[in-house]
């Protein structure tokens, strides 16, 4: 127990977790339960960090009041992928759950660069988590107080050095795991074991969530500056060499709340190869001791970082690891988004990425984008690859395969010309019907929005231009609405603060332009900025970029100090 613990008053988190014995809690007991089809105290929180989250219809739920129904309760269940790559063989299994045992029916590919599940009924928990394991994945520490998915830049092009960078990614994902055997043993039936220490983790885990990244340069697809820990490849001839380490990203924050806010990362320095593993564990560690524990607003990594000083916690880091920052090596981003289409990578292979619209798959009509994905995995040879962007590489095809598979995509509408580039730098969170935290649509508002923005470029005679927008829900982050061109952020039903002033680059945080405005007054502003960026702006220059240059907002260098001046 940190000092901070014993004077202090800790947040109610702090002590379910203390008493969970190792987030087992009575989990197994509340399966059982038939009576209701939620959990109950502190398993509500717990079965977080066993990758789900407790949620219900909202759309429903007025009409099951009335009924004196409780909630339609199911759980998500976010699954751990290390790097986002899934085999065919994993994504027919997934495919058929998701058919047959989830109220939606889809697939949905995250920001977090893995797949969710949604609808899951307290029955079908336990055979789910069964299925998964049968093929190789799990959800352990996809939520809750934890290091949760390691995102990987794809970069199917240089398959060496992402190959690289991806077993970096895989080892940091299991070395920074909780060592209970709480996830075996309630769902998988596993022997039952004591667990008597966390040695990275420590008996109460993590004061907050902790977001960790490894990234290819000069692509920033996974948006370093919205996680906690990134590691920066930095490669010598091809060969990866080692990383310069970011920390305290975040980009989190509470409507009117001025202590919270979001934050881009600090660069910590170089590290050689050897000293990852040992820098990803202190980094974890020393938040795990300093982080906030007592007001859970302020816990995440980033406001640690502003508390105690970034130089005294890379110092601290320094000391525990035993390793040196040594200077940054050089290094540019120069873009974040997915190359939609084929590439070719350096091994001659080739690699198909599909634009997914909010991630989501599932049969439209005159749209199949899950059988078509099914009947792609039932003959790929190679995998799959899903990005920090909610889209699927088909990744290591062989040439004389490209012709059927691209036939497979185009007949199920997973490539479709009619695409406009708007529309691929857009994303959305999940919002409504499933999230709890949703003030505001998102996924099932985004085509409509995106469709009106896609009118006004094309007024004002530039169709095939784009800014990254991102339209989320609520301000929790999810959809990293934070780092983009323009990003709405939910206040209220069909209400959003619009924030402009990112860069193509995803190195610059936004400012707020416009507070809880509707669809008709932000749609005129967005009319008169586009035609205004169209007619003043510089050759090349991103809508993110005129928007500062002009003065419509200031720019964001200090969080929390030019957030919100």
């Amino acid at each position: 127990m940190s000092e901070q613990d014993k004077t202090v008053k800790l947040s109610d988190n702090e002590r379910l977790k203390r008493e969970s014995n190792f987030l087992r809690g009575t989990i197994a007991q509340d399966l059982k339960d038939e009576i209701t089809g939620g959990f109950t105290a502190d398993n509500f929180q717990l079965i977080r960090f066993h990758g789900m989250y407790q949620q219900d219809d909202r759309d429903i739920r007025p009409e099951r009041a009335k009924q004196k129904l409780e909630p339609l309760h199911n759980v998500m269940l976010r699954a751990r992928m290390p790097g986002g790559i899934i085999k065919p063989e994993q994504w027919l299994a997934i495919d058929k759950f998701a058919g047959e045992k989830t109220s939606y029916g889809s697939i949905r590919l995250t920001t977090r660069q893995t797949f969710q599940f949604h609808g899951v009924l307290k029955p079908e928990i336990k055979g789910m988590h069964q299925l998964l394991n049968s093929v190789g994945i799990d959800s352990i520490a996809t939520a809750g107080d934890v290091n949760r998915n390691v995102l990987c830049t794809t970069n199917p092009v240089e398959s060496e050095l992402h190959q690289e960078a991806y077993e970096w990614a895989a080892k940091i994902s299991e070395h920074l795991l909780p060592k209970t055997k709480a996830y075996a043993e309630i769902w998988l039936n596993g022997e039952k074991s004591e667990t008597t220490e966390e040695p990275i983790l420590g008996s109460t885990y993590l004061p907050r969530k902790f977001k960790t990244t490894v990234t290819i340069p000069p692509n920033n697809e996974v948006d370093v500056h919205a996680n906690d820990l990134n590691f920066v490849a930095i490669a010598d001839n091809g060969k990866l060499v080692g990383f310069n380490v970011l920390v305290g990203g975040g980009l989190a924050m509470t409507h009117g709340d001025t202590a919270t806010y979001p934050r881009k990362a600090d660069d910590f320095g170089f590290i050689a190869l050897e000293d990852t593993l040992k820098i990803a564990e202190h980094v974890v560690s020393v938040q795990r001791d300093w982080g906030n524990r007592s007001n859970r607003k302020n816990a995440k990594t980033k406001y640690t970082l502003d508390r105690v000083g970034s130089d005294v916690f890379k110092a601290e880091v320094e000391k525990r690891a035993g390793v040196s920052f040594a200077p940054s090596r050089p290094y540019e981003f120069t873009h974040r988004g997915d190359r939609i289409g084929w590439v070719e990578g350096i091994d001659g292979k080739h690699h198909l990425t599909l634009f997914i619209q909010s991630g989501r798959i599932l049969d439209y009509p005159n749209k199949p984008l899950k059988t078509g994905c099914r009947k792609i995995a039932e003959i790929h040879q190679g995998d799959f690859r899903m990005t920090a962007n909610q889209n699927l590489i088909i990744a290591g095809v062989p040439a004389d395969q490209k012709a059927i598979i691209e036939k497979i995509a185009r007949e199920h509408g997973l490539i479709d010309d009619k695409d406009t580039e708007q529309r691929k730098s857009s994303m959305a969170c999940v919002s409504l019907p499933t999230c709890p935290l949703a003030m505001a649509e998102a996924e099932r508002y985004l085509p409509s929005l995106i469709e009106k923005i896609e009118g006004l470029l094309a007024k004002h005679g530039v169709p095939n231009d784009s800014i990254i927008m991102r339209v989320v829900g609520c301000p929790n982050g999810c959809g990293r609405a934070m780092l983009a061109e323009a990003g709405l952020v939910g206040k209220g039903p069909g209400k959003y603060n619009v924030y402009l002033g990112g860069n193509t680059e995803g190195t610059r945080i936004p400012k707020l332009y416009l507070e809880n405005v509707g669809e008709e007054v932000y749609l005129e502003a967005f009319d008169k900025l586009i035609g205004q960026w169209v007619s003043e702006r510089n050759e090349g220059e991103c809508f993110g970029d005129f928007v500062i240059r002009k003065g419509i907002v200031a720019e964001v260098k200090v969080s929390v100090t030019d957030f919100y001046a």
